[in-house]
């Protein structure tokens, strides 16, 4: 159930609705040839096409449209087998050709649903539709001396846009739609998800109204390039739109931005509607046409995805929902933990990675690709405390040191001798010793403190420097103080 917002006059009910602009992962652009890496320098990848040179036509890119259909297909979308692009029509410096290719009645991939988990459970989001365009150039502003500079090394990469239904109620359901979309892009290797670099982008549409009422005028948020500012910029907008309502205004429909520095919205110009486009084919462009072979080779090449793979690692591995969850929200998270998994303990290794790896990796403020510890590596330390090599204790020991040398873990428990005493004869030596040494503590323990078990435990663990295998301590410790 979502969550409403208090205002001065009772109740308000958030809507929103997410317009996600995915770039395509592709080695070229939309309709040219000219290279997409990210971070080079200005203007030093524009093609004649880019740059609107008079005479250039567009040639579509087939890898785009197969990245297109890929997405929708791991979206559970309908793939339209008849699309047409069309010119959007709109002024600005960075759009060179005074308009922008686009796609608007008939898209390559139609209505979706995208199913995210909250903390009272899961609810399915509707997707309208997902259609290709060409992404515009960027205006550069240099206060001193006070001029502007274009770009347009971002003139037609090609970008998905995914459009969401206004099924979405809160920040926090925004944010977790965000964030299961991008996994689902990562995963088929459509898109990088890259906020940073601007390769996934945000517009959110928010609204408020009276619970149950007719939907509200919407305002736009544009260019939200993290899933922290999407959530402030949502609930700002939302408080600003009840205090503008309950104070006798209205809302205009218009596009806003958001100043992240501020935590504040502030209108950009009135939203336009799709007549202000003035949208009509264009005439450069034959329409797409796609045959149930080409759709059927392509859902053939989908990976498994994060929904999939989390139910696997549940009914195969008994991982709870909440582990496998956090495994398969990253790709390479997945792909790491397996190839620990492999042939070992899948719930002890699910624990190390989230727990020991993790938050290791959390105090340097690096991400698992940065990892120290390989996943070979990992796994090799996995196997030692499976068969008895090593105690968890000492385990703990050895992966700090492979954390902060990247040696692996046999190499380290044989130069330390850190290698664990299962010898049953060695470890009852050792507990008489702690039994003829304590007396009093086995009266106080045979007289009913058990809490006492512990303080043997302990003391026989010391005794062995933490070699004497947990396990078998126990066992004859209990037998011994027993008899």
């Amino acid at each position: 159930m979502a969550a409403l917002i208090k205002g001065e006059t009772g109740d308000w009910e958030l809507v929103i609705g997410l317009e996600v602009h995915a770039q395509v992962v592709s080695e070229a652009k939309l309709f040219s040839s000219a290279a997409t890496a990210f971070g080079a320098a200005p203007n030093s990848q524009v093609s004649l096409v880019d740059a609107a040179m008079p005479g250039m036509l567009p040639v579509i890119n087939q890898e785009c449209v197969r990245q297109a259909v890929k997405t929708g297909l791991g979206i559970n979308a309908k793939i339209n087998r008849l699309s047409v692009f069309d010119r959007k029509n709109y002024f600005y410096p960075d759009l060179p050709q005074g308009y922008q290719i686009s796609q608007f009645l008939q898209p390559v991939v139609g209505e979706g649903v995208l199913t995210i988990v909250l903390p009272d459970g899961e609810k399915s989001i509707g997707i309208e539709r997902l259609h290709l365009e060409q992404d515009a150039g960027k205006s550069l502003h240099d206060q001193h001396p006070r001029k502007s500079y274009i770009d347009l090394n971002r003139s037609g990469v090609a970008l998905m846009e995914i459009v969401s239904r206004p099924d979405l109620r809160s920040a926090a359901e925004a944010a977790a739609y965000v964030r299961k979309l991008r996994s689902i892009l990562r995963y088929l290797g459509t898109c990088d998800g890259n906020m940073q670099e601007g390769s996934l982008r945000c517009d959110a549409n928010v609204s408020v109204r009276k619970p149950g009422a007719e939907l509200g005028t919407r305002c736009e948020i544009k260019n939200l390039n993290s899933i922290r500012f999407m959530q402030m910029a949502i609930n700002h907008e939302a408080r600003r739109q009840i205090e503008v309502i309950e104070g006798g205004g209205k809302i205009d429909q218009q596009t806003r931005l958001y100043d992240a520095n501020r935590d504040e919205t502030r209108s950009m110009r009135s939203k336009e509607d799709a007549h202000d486009y003035r949208y009509f084919p264009d005439p450069d462009l034959l329409p797409l046409i796609l045959t149930e072979d080409y759709i059927a080779d392509i859902a053939a090449e989908l990976p498994e995805l994060p929904d999939a793979k989390q139910a696997r690692f549940i009914a195969e591995y008994g991982l709870s929902e909440e582990d496998a969850s956090q495994l398969v929200e990253e790709r390479e998270t997945a792909a790491y933990y397996e190839t620990v998994a492999e042939g070992r303990d899948k719930k002890l290794a699910a624990n190390w990675l989230l727990s020991e790896l993790f938050g290791a990796l959390n105090k340097v403020g690096k991400g698992l690709a940065e990892s120290p510890v390989s996943a070979k590596f990992l796994g090799g330390l996995i196997a030692l405390i499976s068969d008895g090599t090593i105690s968890g204790r000492i385990a703990k020991d050895v992966f700090a040191e492979m954390f902060e040398h990247g040696r692996d873990a046999d190499s380290i428990v044989e130069a330390k001798g850190l290698r664990q005493v299962s010898d049953a004869g060695a470890i009852t030596d050792l507990i008489e010793a702690v039994i003829a040494a304590n007396q009093d503590k086995v009266v106080e323990f045979k007289s009913g403190k058990d809490k006492l078990f512990g303080f043997f435990v302990g003391q026989v663990m010391q005794q062995s420097q933490g070699k004497a295998n947990p396990q078998l301590v126990n066992q004859v410790l209990r037998e011994k103080l027993n008899a």
